[in-house]
């Protein structure tokens, strides 16, 4: 009997083409439309790191103007300066501490037989790695001891390994940088958090340096200043030891923390920290430190834009205006169908096999119209990706949540489908056959 009710909906699917391609195609609209702006969302606001998002977090310490805040109304700086951030981490009142700032520098690959670059880098500290779960294909980060002594070590990405040295195990191998010779100590396996919370100076989304070099090193080679700088009061020199002992913010401070009571007392080392510090003169605001983890980081630099937002809304009102178009469509069709209705209950049929004929026909149409408008998000979406290319990671088809947008249109198919069927079988069948 199933398969006769099937085949008795595709007959009817293909009496009517042009009726049933038009309903298949409001439907597709709709999902497309709502699928592609869920997808958008959904890697827009993700947490990269959500198991460990509670125990980073962000260090923000306010040593602006006494006169005007940072950041309006009264917020702190969202970066620390050089002095600042060298004191915390050596402190190692955290279980991990990593202050963090962009640079650049030209490679030389001579020995290697290539032409000398510019490569993106990142001076850091050793818990980097371990604190934001960085991967690594060949070796590890460097050791405490590196560390200490600003030792050449560099720590390479996927890309530049495969550059320089082919993609083969690269650790242990020289590489002439910055008018030195730096050894590798690692190579990093593919990785590319989504969002960059750890720092967005340059986007949310925007790609992972190519190289890591020991904090220490950037005093050392006088490395640029990338990503955000402010001051909120001159630099006094030009020289590069004098800027870095400025109140100049540049650099990003993260801690981990295991729990409350760690939290608190990191809390209380800040305060005691700030108090030090104002007694030199320094910290002429209210006290007014911050710690955020990373959900309430992402919130708070509002990763998820409004219009974004908004745009998911609409979606979501284009999915219901196409399904309720989708209906209407249905419900002329099925209007036109009264009189074959009636000689079916005439014939003995009851009112649950009326509605399992009619409910397959809608759901072959609603299905249908999902594996379309699956396809039509697929495009769109690499449409999308081909305006904006830096996010290309970001603009790949969920699957889950293109089912999810599937079963939600076929359920409101069924739903809007079901209501011209029943209109149809409540007049008595003599009055159905009479007409």
């Amino acid at each position: 009997m199933f398969r006769y009710y099937c085949r008795l909906a595709l007959n009817s699917i293909l009496q009517a083409k042009v009726h049933s391609s038009l309903t298949i195609l409001t439907v597709a609209l709709g999902i497309a439309a709502c699928t592609i702006v869920l997808t958008l969302l959904h890697s827009m606001s993700s947490n990269p790191i959500a198991h460990k998002s509670e125990q980073l977090f962000r260090v923000q310490l306010d040593n602006w103007d006494p006169n005007q805040a940072a950041v309006s109304p009264d917020l702190p700086p969202e970066f620390v300066t050089w002095t600042d951030a060298q004191n915390i981490v050596q402190a190692k009142q955290a279980k991990r501490q990593v202050a963090s700032a962009i640079t650049w520098g030209m490679v030389n690959p001579a020995e290697q037989g290539l032409t000398p670059f510019l490569a993106l880098m990142r001076v850091t500290g050793k818990d980097f790695f371990p604190m934001f779960d960085v991967p690594f294909l060949f070796g590890a980060g460097w050791d405490e001891t590196s560390e200490q002594n600003n030792d050449y070590v560099v720590v390479l990405s996927k890309e530049i390994n495969q550059q320089v040295f082919n993609g083969a195990n690269s650790v242990g191998q020289t590489l002439t940088m910055l008018g030195a010779t730096f050894t590798v100590v690692g190579v990093l396996n593919d990785w590319h958090l989504s969002p960059k919370f750890y720092d967005m100076s340059y986007g949310a989304f925007s790609d992972p340096e190519e190289m890591y070099l020991p904090f220490g090193l950037k005093a050392i080679f006088e490395l640029p200043h990338g990503g955000i700088t402010n001051c909120w009061k001159p630099v006094e020199s030009e020289h590069y030891e004098v800027f870095l002992h400025s109140e100049c913010t540049n650099f990003q401070l993260w801690v981990e923390l295991d729990n409350a009571q760690d939290k608190a007392q990191f809390n209380d080392y800040l305060t005691h920290y700030v108090e030090q510090q104002k007694s030199l003169g320094r910290f002429p605001r209210p006290m007014n430190n911050r710690l955020l983890n990373v959900h309430q980081w992402l919130d708070y630099k509002q990763v998820v834009k409004q219009d974004i937002q908004i745009m998911f809304w609409l979606s979501v009102m284009f999915l219901l205006v196409c399904l309720i178009n989708a209906a209407s469509l249905l419900s002329a069709k099925l209007h036109t169908k009264h009189n074959e209705i009636g000689l079916r209950r005439a014939l003995g049929a009851n009112f649950g096999q009326i509605v399992m004929q009619y409910s397959l026909e809608v759901i072959i149409v609603g299905f249908c119209g999902g594996i379309l408008g699956v396809l039509l998000a697929v495009a769109g979406l690499r449409g999308v990706a081909s305006l904006y290319a830096g996010y290309g990671h970001l603009i790949e088809l969920n699957i889950s949540i293109a089912l999810g947008v599937i079963l939600l249109a076929v359920f409101g198919t069924i739903i809007a489908g079901l209501i011209p069927v029943y209109t149809a079988c409540r007049p008595v069948p003599a009055m159905q056959l009479k007409q």
